[in-house]
């Protein structure tokens, strides 16, 4: 059986799957019973300042998006940071990690901009034999008006000063929280590196408004006729965060810096995903809000079947192994030639393939074949962009295959060459044709 045991930041777990700071971490109560269903690790919901405790709103906090089958695709939430007193916090939290010291439990801190601030709550934190501290700096809603939160994580300089602050007067391990409201990840990264960072995490949550009621005219959720931009997480961002977690991973500057994915994690392959990018571990949120702890089961079930059919004996053969695979467009060959097939005893004749290329593509799809409805790939029009499989209701009913070189593309009735070739040594590349 595959070892899936993980050690992130030198913080020790027995698999790699941790809950992230959320509703699901906000007390003893939630986070026992995670660890019963057999969750590695928990990041505790954001602490805030000592005082009287912050205030969420009573009424509504969630907005969402779904799929035609009612699957939850996304969810937008305006809830805040722990409204729980500082202190009952730190109580649970120093019981937690004496009841159960073979979980990781990593703490999330969120207080003003100034050093004081941060140099109050850390000796609180460490006295409660935390493993570690993850600081906060993505909400994009509610506490970024105060100046914290994605106010902070927008502006390097901030990153690294806090992260430098914190740095000096603890001795847990500090990952910083990213937020994907940013146009380039790699600056924030770079940051939180130079301030002296064990490792970072992301995605924090997308700024949005993921509806309007249009009988009242306001956005989702709804306080009062009011509506507010929240934080998007769910499987819907997962693309966004595998892009950004692999800009991280090979990042010059950055490579080598452990990182926790964060986003739309759902199964064991969306985890093995993560990690394959260069992620360290994972932290779920949504996936355990829609259906519960326990799935955490099959995660680990599923993570370790693949392994062990892959023949990957601990997770440091699947840590990165993409990574060197990511690469920018202009570097992609040029030469490779693939064409569309349509497996005709598979086939449903449903025609989506044939209207999602004949409207929007590059009619290269039959409808009609000596007068019977029949859907054939033309090969003289097919480009190879592969629409056609995306839009296919039967799994593996279209394929794309690569034509060998020698082969004619009949498209453009050439030769296909078996050397690689790229747009940076294209004729029709500009820059290239002003350097000669």
């Amino acid at each position: 059986m595959a070892d899936i045991r993980n050690t992130f930041a030198g913080i020790k777990s027995p698999n790699p799957f941790w809950l992230a700071s959320a509703p699901p971490t906000d007390k003893a109560y939630n986070v026992e019973r995670a660890f019963k269903a057999g969750w590695g690790g928990v990041v505790w919901k954001t602490l805030g300042e000592a005082g009287p405790p912050l205030v969420n709103v009573n009424g509504p906090r969630y907005g969402a998006v779904w799929g035609g089958d009612r699957r939850l695709l996304g969810l937008n939430n305006i809830e805040l940071i722990t409204d729980r007193d500082l202190h009952v916090n730190l109580r649970e939290i120093k019981q937690v990690k004496k009841d159960w010291p073979d979980r990781a439990l990593v703490v999330s801190i969120m207080v003003p901009c100034e050093e004081a601030a941060w140099k109050k709550i850390l000796p609180l934190v460490e006295e409660t034999g935390a493993d570690g501290i993850e600081l906060n700096f993505g909400c994009p809603h509610g506490m970024s008006e105060r100046g914290m939160g994605s106010a902070v994580g927008q502006v390097p300089e901030y990153i690294e000063m806090v992260t430098r602050w914190c740095k000096a007067s603890t001795r847990m391990p500090v990952i910083v929280k990213l937020t994907p409201n940013i146009t380039d990840i790699r600056f924030p990264a770079r940051a939180a590196q130079a301030g002296g960072a064990d490792a970072v995490s992301l995605i924090n949550t997308v700024s949005s408004i993921t509806s309007v009621n249009l009988d009242n005219f306001s956005p989702e959720p709804s306080i009062d006729g009011k509506g507010s931009h929240g934080g998007y997480c769910g499987p819907a961002v997962k693309p966004i965060a595998l892009n950004m977690v692999a800009e991280i991973a090979r990042d010059a500057e950055t490579q080598g810096l452990p990182i926790s994915g964060i986003g739309g994690i759902t199964t064991w392959r969306d985890a093995a995903e993560f990690l394959a990018l260069g992620s360290g571990n994972v932290q779920v949120c949504t996936a355990a809000m829609t259906y519960g702890f326990k799935i955490v089961s099959e995660m680990i079930e599923g993570l370790e079947n693949w392994m062990d059919a892959q023949g990957h004996a601990n997770l440091d053969d699947v840590i990165g192994r993409a990574v060197p695979n990511v690469t920018d467009w202009q570097y992609l060959n040029l030469n490779y030639v693939t064409k569309a097939r349509i497996n005709q005893e598979m086939c449903i004749s449903c025609g989506r393939c044939h209207i999602a290329c004949e409207d929007t593509s590059h009619q290269a799809i039959t409808q009609e074949v000596d007068g019977q409805r029949r859907f054939e790939v033309i090969e003289e029009e097919c480009v190879g962009c592969n629409l056609c499989v995306n839009v296919c209701p039967v799994d593996n009913c279209i394929t794309m295959e690569q034509l060998a070189a020698g082969q004619t593309d009949l498209r453009t009735g050439e030769k296909v060459s078996g050397d690689y070739a790229n747009w940076t040594e294209h004729p029709n590349n500009p820059s290239r044709v002003a350097a000669e």
